[in-house]
């Protein structure tokens, strides 16, 4: 089995936060997001993972400790790591054409921008699996299209009229991967272009009309990373999904003095807490620093300090010194803040 990762995007609706880092190495309950994603697949696809491909853009921002970082997490996996540069961002199907020497045997696709709760039991009558999930506004979304039999039969981008409540996720099974690069590469060769892009879809509808079998999948909990809200209640999340499993992320060298931590928590390597009250829903970066502050459902990261400060449902960035009061904040990297 491969993991395939586009993430070559810029991540510009998580601004300040993607000015530094890329939007799939930004941090969530102490992991990035990228790291979580491959993770949780390889955990429930029950087969061993060979490789995992990721396309990356511009090597000015997706530089040398990108590319160890992610060499670390598919070796750690015993995987091999594949790195894949999209010059261009000319979509997802352009994208993930941009790996096409690794489109070959069983496959997941999936998007770095989104975590994940779910079963992957494959049904091994469907050529695909296209995971999804029930949505209350389904016009805001893409979505699939079933049959009588439950198979996917047609993919609908942003419905004027109701066609299901199933939105596709970003996260795709593929038994042959060779049969949808195949699809892609004439997408690319007759140029069908949407919206100035090249998308997966016309790929997966190419393969529809060779008669492959595509199923769904769905998934318990979608927690998105768009955007700096839905990303610190992403972070609450996994952080109640750690605590169900009886996983406690309070690092051993943390100090805490004439301090509270209230789980459900992460707290890094070395942090230090004073005279404070941490969580619940708090993730705090090594090296860290709070002081006569009162911290909940929020992310702070790396190397910083937080002191007189009441913050709730906020991310902060590394490196960043702030003195404050009561505030719903979002500041990158080398900020400071002094109120």
């Amino acid at each position: 089995m491969k993991i395939i990762v586009p993430m070559a995007g810029r991540g510009s609706r998580l601004r300040p936060h993607t000015l530094t880092v890329p939007k799939p190495l930004v941090p969530v309950a102490g992991q990035p997001i990228v790291h979580r994603l491959v993770k949780d697949i390889a955990e429930v696809v029950n087969e061993p993972i060979e490789e995992v491909a990721f396309i990356l853009g511009d090597p000015a921002f997706f530089g040398d400790e990108v590319v160890k970082s992610l060499t670390e997490l598919a070796e750690g996996l015993g995987a091999k790591a594949s790195i894949y540069r999209q010059d261009q961002p000319l979509g997802t199907g352009h994208a993930i054409m941009c790996a096409k020497e690794s489109l070959d045997g069983s496959a997941v696709i999936a998007y770095a921008d989104t975590l994940i709760q779910a079963d992957f039991d494959l049904d091994s009558s469907a050529d695909s699996v296209i995971w999804v999930k029930q949505v209350d506004r389904p016009e805001a979304y893409g979505v699939v299209q079933l049959n009588e039999a439950k198979e996917i039969v047609e993919l609908v981008e942003k419905p004027e009229e109701f066609v299901s409540d199933l939105a596709v996720i970003g996260i795709y099974y593929f038994k042959e991967v060779s049969q949808l690069r195949s699809e892609l590469q004439k997408v690319l060769d007759n140029n069908i272009i949407h919206g100035g892009e090249y998308q997966i879809n016309d790929g997966i509808k190419g393969m529809m009309s060779n008669g492959k079998v595509f199923k769904t999948g769905e998934v318990q909990q979608w927690m998105d990373c768009g955007n700096k809200k839905v990303t610190v209640e992403t972070n609450a999340q996994v952080l109640r999904n750690e605590q169900a499993k009886g996983n406690d992320h309070v690092h051993s060298s943390v100090v805490s003095e004439n301090s509270i931590i209230i789980q459900p928590c992460f707290i890094g390597k070395n942090a230090k807490i004073t005279n404070s009250v941490v969580g619940p829903y708090a993730s705090i970066g090594s090296n860290t620093s709070i002081s006569d502050s009162r911290i909940q459902n929020s992310i702070i990261q790396h190397d910083t300090n937080i002191s007189n400060a009441n913050m709730k449902d906020s991310m902060i960035g590394s490196k960043v010194e702030y003195n404050g009061l009561a505030r719903d904040l979002s500041l990158g990297d080398y900020s400071t803040l002094d109120d």
